[in-house]
């Protein structure tokens, strides 16, 4: 796919994910008409249509297509920096690790601000970042053993977030809607929130995209490229966990956005890394707007997590990828 292709690709994912956003407009509790969305846009009156799409609606369907795009490039940034196509945050034992010490500060430290939250869950996916690639031999090995380090590893905090969910009380419930992953309440502050540290990851992939190409091939011939690994590596870890960091104490864990849309962009094999990280921020976003909408309108007027969703969606993928058994990044093989 040439650029002016690969422009267009991404230019066309991004317009349906526009236009999911807008027709999430319409639906829900309360359907609206196409005169009365588009009226309330451009001329919000503080009635009861307008606070549907402007306070309950829009910001929501927002933070998803950005939570989308940031876990998407999460997913792309530790596939390429471990050369591995199982590797994902929740795989990788990323998302738990945010998560766990998350639920902690909030059952063990009420006191505690949750405008702090996404610098513990940076804190928390790092190390259990570092933990599954020790265990995984630097996550080197086969895609197997990384996937089977992250499995572990999530294991393990999952069994300590289930012990405060039960040193929680009457909390537990919330906590739990929250565990599995949603954006039902999300408010233009979650939005903000959330968009430094999405914009973090995305920028910052976007910005290093050729070093992130040299890690493609491998240690020895990046190192012969010039590549500092030793200062590149932590760089590239950071910027792969800062979307999970501020994603997860918005909208809790969405699972397999980060391993299914990388792999989509590049089987539309799109012009050199930048177009192709674009693409998959593109397609990731579009992945949980229409997970989203799922969520809000197949039960109405009960609402499903888009966690689930996504699970349904991303669930195939793995287990594809898995008894494929032949499949790489860049053109190497697992």
């Amino acid at each position: 796919m040439g650029t002016r292709k690969s422009s267009i690709a991404i230019g066309l994912v991004f317009a349906a994910t526009l236009l999911i956003v807008l027709v999430g407009l319409l639906f829900g509790a309360r359907t609206l008409s196409i005169d009365a969305v588009l009226r309330v846009l451009f001329a919000p009156d503080g009635k009861i249509e307008s606070i549907l799409v402007w306070t309950l609606r829009l910001p929501r369907s927002l933070a998803a297509a950005v939570a989308g795009s940031g876990l998407a490039v999460s997913g792309y940034l530790l596939q390429a920096l471990t050369r591995n196509p199982l590797a994902d945050p929740g795989i990788t034992g990323v998302t738990a690790g945010a998560v766990a010490p998350i639920v902690g500060c909030f059952v063990l430290l009420p006191w505690f601000s949750s405008a702090y939250y996404p610098f513990v869950g940076l804190a928390g996916g790092l190390a259990a970042a570092w933990v599954t690639f020790w265990v995984a031999r630097g996550g080197t090995g086969r895609p197997l053993h990384l996937a089977l380090a992250g499995v572990s590893v999530s294991l393990f905090l999952g069994a300590i977030t289930i012990y405060m969910l039960l040193l929680a009380g009457p909390q537990s419930t919330a906590l739990l809607f929250w565990l599995s992953g949603g954006f039902a309440g999300r408010t233009w502050s979650h939005l903000v929130h959330m968009l430094p540290w999405v914009g973090l990851g995305v920028v910052g992939a976007l910005s290093l995209h050729r070093v992130i190409a040299m890690f493609a091939l491998s240690d020895h011939a990046a190192a012969g490229m010039g590549v500092q690994l030793h200062f590149w590596k932590p760089v590239l870890l950071l910027l792969g966990v800062c979307p999970v960091a501020g994603v997860a104490p918005v909208a809790g864990p969405v699972a397999f956005v980060g391993l299914a849309a990388p792999h989509i962009a590049r089987l539309l094999r799109p012009s050199g890394t930048a177009f192709e990280i674009a693409l998959t921020a593109a397609i990731g976003a579009l992945m949980v707007t229409c997970a989203d909408f799922i969520a809000r309108t197949i039960a109405i007027p009960k609402e499903l997590p888009v966690g689930i969703i996504t699970a349904l969606l991303g669930g195939p993928i793995f287990i594809y990828l898995i008894q494929r058994g032949r499949v790489g990044i860049k053109g190497t093989t697992a």
